[in-house]
């Protein structure tokens, strides 16, 4: 196989979006995965579906990576699904740091190395703050954090790095909150609404720094198609703003109140040492987007809300 794109973490809901609209474009998807036979039914279309996890150094998937036009790295567990437990914690950790650290040794060892090394992170990076006036914007020449969702981030990126050399390009994708009806942070906040139950998470002061679902997307569509994307790029929206405000617009557009807000004790209480992560956030600048001149279609949060909504994205 020649001039493939490979997706890890196809099943979450960015891959699911992003390798539908790749197959869409005609390009051949190689999808590496826990479950090929789970993938295949979410997600047809796909040239191949190919067993593969965090903890594989080796096996099959390893003579896929020859000759691939691109590797996307999206997989790894998810953070705020469970209660932290150390042992949570661990999984969290890991399966980040050796998957990536097994994909790059797997390039390393590929005869024709891939064009273009994708792999995630996350605006963890910069550690967590509290309001959106707590700091400056974060750009992604911002320091590191110091907390544990920053350490996940800078390790996991220290391994990708160690591909730049190997590939043409290395792009390091740090997210934000993705929005998005079908998972994610929005899924949970709309539940409550529909009981008239709805309002912001701990003081509703924390700043969210988000993007729409279709931003993410083109925003790895240009990192794919455009030599000038490279290094560590901000994917969020240039319009942050508080808990509390994120809680009234989605309540207005709900056309239900907000004003039922889940105190902080009980979010700790919930997920223990996570729910502290829960109650911050960062206020963060999509800069490389804004200098690349990146065509935002959704950069205000009620018309996101609104599109969303409306087309069960």
């Amino acid at each position: 196989m020649q001039g493939h794109i490979i997706i890890t973490g196809a099943t979450g809901v960015i891959g699911v979006e992003l390798a539908l609209q790749l197959i869409a474009r005609k390009e051949q998807v190689v999808l590496f995965v826990r479950s090929p036979e789970v993938a295949a039914q979410k997600i047809p279309g796909a040239a191949a579906y190919i067993k593969w996890d965090s903890d594989m150094e080796s096996g099959e998937w390893t003579k896929v990576i020859n000759g691939a036009k691109a590797l996307i790295h999206l997989a790894g567990k998810p953070l705020l699904e469970n209660r932290w437990t150390e042992a949570h914690k661990a999984e969290c950790y890991t399966s980040r740091i050796h998957g990536t650290r097994h994909l790059v040794m797997a390039i390393a060892a590929a005869s024709e190395k891939p064009e273009l090394f994708i792999s995630s992170s996350a605006i963890g990076y910069y550690g967590s703050y509290y309001r959106c006036n707590d700091t400056a914007p974060l750009t992604e020449s911002g320091k590191k954090g110091g907390d544990f969702l920053a350490r996940i981030c800078i390790d996991w990126e220290k391994e990708a790095l160690a591909a730049e050399k190997l590939v043409g390009r290395l792009v390091l994708l740090r997210t934000g909150i993705v929005l998005s009806t079908r998972g994610g942070m929005l899924q949970k906040m709309m539940t409550p609404f529909q009981f008239f139950a709805g309002g912001p998470i701990g003081t509703g002061n924390q700043c969210i720094s988000w993007i729409h679902i279709d931003d993410e997307i083109a925003a790895i569509f240009e990192a794919l198609d455009n030599p000038a994307y490279r290094g560590p790029i901000n994917l969020v929206s240039p319009t942050p703003v508080s808990m509390k405000d994120f809680a009234n617009t989605l309540g207005g557009v709900l056309g239900k109140p907000a004003l039922l807000p889940v105190p902080e004790f009980v979010v700790r209480l919930l997920m223990g040492e996570g729910g502290a992560y829960a109650v911050q956030g960062q206020n963060v600048k999509p800069e490389f987007l804004e200098m690349q001149r990146f065509a935002f279609q959704h950069p205000k949060l009620a018309e996101a809300l609104v599109d969303l909504i409306q087309h069960n994205k």
